[in-house]
């Protein structure tokens, strides 16, 4: 869904603000929870804040690496964390799609957690072997929707931000095609390229490197605009299909517990780590926009996520591996 503008805004109106009243916290080491492996984006972004965090607050900020589930083990740690000192954060799955696809998760987002910041979004692309006899998204829907069945598409799993998007432009093209599920995105790349899977929906830094060297082709990005990575790929407006733009996108949590004034605190912080340019260029270098954002508006955006691809997820009968 479009970022409402006064979100993209809000992060300087912050940054020009006042500075919060320091409170005696935190007073021992801050853990930063990570819900996957060291070295994935969401590991990156949380090092980029835990590192800021370690200098202005006065203590050390441990980044604490809890992959497993999709994100959703280390995102329930975080939400069930009462020592006043754990942190995390999180994405699109866990945070929003999880409850509509596993119907005994052990946490709520909107109970059990408190939106922090909204730190960053990434578009992803629908690329397709170099091979795939199509030269455009309307031929590749036309393709998959005569054919049903015949062609496969990789993810990272059921629910994940690649597979939904997927299968939202397939569910509108009427189109069916064989999901094959990924842990991790090298794995699912690596079978695109050699031609044993025909096509995903990939976060653009995921995939940059295969499409510049021509083993995949890029049909359309799934961002509002065209990105400074890829210029020659089309958005999926342009390409035919309106109000489907559609990003990966990573947030800052805390406990639902923490009090607001440490939340506010928390966001201000992580708004002034990302405002630093080299952090900055480094994200924006490997396809994400920095976003920033307050609270609140991450609560916003939460709520508008889960009710779209919840909807689908439920429209659509979309269950999680077992």
């Amino acid at each position: 869904m479009p970022i409402p503008r006064r979100l993209l805004l809000g992060a300087p109106a912050l940054l020009a603000a006042p500075a919060i009243a320091q409170a005696p916290w935190p007073e021992r080491p801050l853990r930063l929870v990570v819900p996957f492996p060291g070295g994935s984006t969401p590991d990156i972004a949380g090092r980029a804040v835990a590192a800021h965090f370690g200098q202005v607050l006065g203590q050390p900020c441990v980044v604490d690496n809890r992959p497993g589930a999709g994100g959703n083990i280390g995102t329930e740690t975080v939400a069930k964390a009462a020592d006043g000192h754990t942190i995390g954060v999180s994405i699109n799955g866990p945070l929003t799609t999880a409850p509509a696809l596993y119907p005994n998760l052990p946490y709520d987002p909107v109970r059990d957690l408190a939106p922090v910041s909204l730190l960053m979004r990434g578009a992803q692309l629908l690329v397709v072997r170099a091979d795939l006899a199509v030269k455009d998204l309307g031929e590749f829907l036309a393709k998959v929707k005569a054919e049903p069945g015949k062609y496969s598409f990789g993810s990272v799993g059921s629910g994940s931000g690649g597979h939904l998007a997927m299968m939202d432009l397939l569910a509108r093209a009427g189109g069916e095609m064989l999901h094959v599920p990924y842990r991790g995105f090298p794995p699912a790349v690596i079978d695109l390229v050699a031609g044993r899977i025909d096509a995903m929906v990939i976060i653009a830094a995921g995939i940059l490197p295969q499409l510049r060297e021509s083993q995949v082709r890029a049909l359309a990005v799934t961002a509002e605009a065209r990105i400074r990575q890829a210029p020659e790929v089309p958005t999926l407006a342009e390409a035919g299909i309106a109000d489907a733009a559609s990003y990966a996108w990573i947030g800052l949590i805390a406990p639902a517990s923490t009090p607001g004034e440490r939340v506010a605190r928390l966001s201000a912080e992580a708004q002034r780590a990302l405002a630093v340019p080299e952090a900055r260029t480094a994200l924006e270098a490997a396809g994400f926009e920095v976003v920033a954002s307050s609270p609140e508006a991450m609560r916003e955006y939460m709520a508008a996520e889960a009710a779209r691809w919840g909807g689908l997820i439920r429209r659509l009968g979309i269950r999680a591996e077992a």
